[in-house]
């Protein structure tokens, strides 16, 4: 949680009634009432009657010291002559928003157990990422924190994907955001030299939601083509989640240059399983093999199954520039009609692909089983190994 904001200084606040007297318990009592309920909207009435009388001298003091109040900005004057504690200065709490399709949101606050929700008229021009300051005043029935955003401190850096709508004539256009937590379209003016048109696939960034407009405005930093193509799709995808499409070259430089050699040493700290059947199943178009199988029948009579991970930790050395690149990626990403790798090519297809006739270095589970596919001893440990067949998952269920 971030620290609280600090209180305004209130013994500043002071006022003259008629005879040249000051009123400081007025004003202290006056104060403490917007604070003790700050989202209470009061009346100079019933905050004269609160805070001493409400005859004519008691609302003309009141009404002084309220005034002094706004412009100090510690309260804030509303519709129909009401004033309320400004949300500058309550109590504030920082976090970032998860945006509902209904415009509606809710808040996460590291250390805090529960969200807050914030109700969409209470959302202010924040959206999906942003993170924001917000007050907490009330929870509700069910025992969740409700509140309202005061202030948005820096907008989400990434971009958002979405279909734009051009009025080529007028020089702007209208993205529909793709996410639902995007509940609003995004202006967006076209530059002279920018060629962009109707149902087109675009990321736009925002630049600024002025107040009293109904639409964020943003530019267009990438026209990914139109939509429904594959290659449009597959694009936007990687770019509405942020996934890299290539390696920094220093990584590739560092992946090259890992040797690919099994030395002596290696054989003598593993377990030698090359002369046991072993296989790959991968579906057809796959480019990289990462697990593999072993089986045979031992001479007691039970079976010995393997069962077979690329040993990567062999190659890529904890804080290098290879690791750190696959600790951020975090996972390989399949889509329809390709793969962004965790790791290099030089990792991922070559080193640590468990391709037949080539011996390998694993990791491995060696189970001895009984007919009955009972569990009687089990073994976990560096191996090596040779695959004899790469099948596919067609061929493997035919046979």
């Amino acid at each position: 949680m971030m620290a609280k904001k600090k209180k305004t200084d209130n013994e500043s606040v002071k006022t003259t009634g008629r005879k040249g007297r000051s009123n400081p318990d007025r004003t202290a009592v006056i104060t403490e009432l917007f604070r003790l309920f700050p989202t209470k909207r009061y009346t100079i009435k019933a905050l004269a009657s609160a805070s001493g009388g409400a005859d004519r001298e008691g609302k003309a003091l009141t009404g002084e010291i309220v005034r002094a109040l706004v412009r100090q900005g510690t309260v804030e004057e509303l519709g129909s002559a009401k004033y309320r504690l400004s949300p500058t200065a309550q109590e504030t709490m920082e976090g970032m928003v998860d945006m509902l399709a209904s415009g509606s949101a809710y808040i996460k606050v590291e250390g805090e157990e529960k969200d807050i929700f914030i109700d969409a008229r209470n959302a202010g021009h924040a959206l999906n990422g942003d993170r924001v300051k917000f007050i907490v005043n009330r929870v509700n029935r069910n025992g969740v924190p409700e509140g309202e955003i005061v202030e948005i401190v820096s907008r989400s850096p990434r971009g958002y994907v979405g279909v734009i709508e051009v009025d080529e004539a007028k020089g702007y256009g209208f993205v529909r955001v793709d996410s639902r937590k995007v509940p609003v379209d995004i202006f967006v003016r076209l530059k002279t030299n920018q060629k962009v048109h109707t149902n087109e696939k675009v990321m736009v960034r925002i630049l600024e939601w002025p107040e009293g407009s109904k639409s964020p405005q943003g530019e267009i930093v990438r026209v990914f083509g139109q939509t429904g193509d594959n290659n449009t799709e597959m694009h936007a995808i990687l770019a509405e989640y942020d996934l890299p499409y290539d390696f920094d070259k220093e990584v590739i430089d560092q992946a090259e240059s890992i040797p690919g050699k099994i030395e002596k040493k290696d054989y003598l700290e593993r377990r030698d399983m090359r002369t046991i059947p072993t296989f790959t199943i991968d579906p057809a178009d796959a480019k990289d093999f990462d697990d593999a199988l072993s089986i045979r029948k031992l001479a007691n009579g039970s079976w010995e199954v393997g069962v077979h991970i690329a040993d990567v930790t062999h190659y890529v050395q904890p804080g290098s520039i290879v690791d750190t690149e696959g600790e951020n990626r975090a996972t390989s990403v399949y889509l329809v009609d390709r793969t962004i790798p965790m790791l290099p090519e030089r990792l991922s297809n070559e080193l640590c692909s468990l391709r037949p006739n080539e011996e390998k270095l694993t990791f491995s589970a060696i189970f001895e089983l009984d007919d009955q596919a009972n569990i009687l001893q089990q073994w976990l440990g560096r191996t090596v190994i040779l695959s004899d067949r790469r099948f596919t998952y067609e061929e493997a269920s035919r046979l």
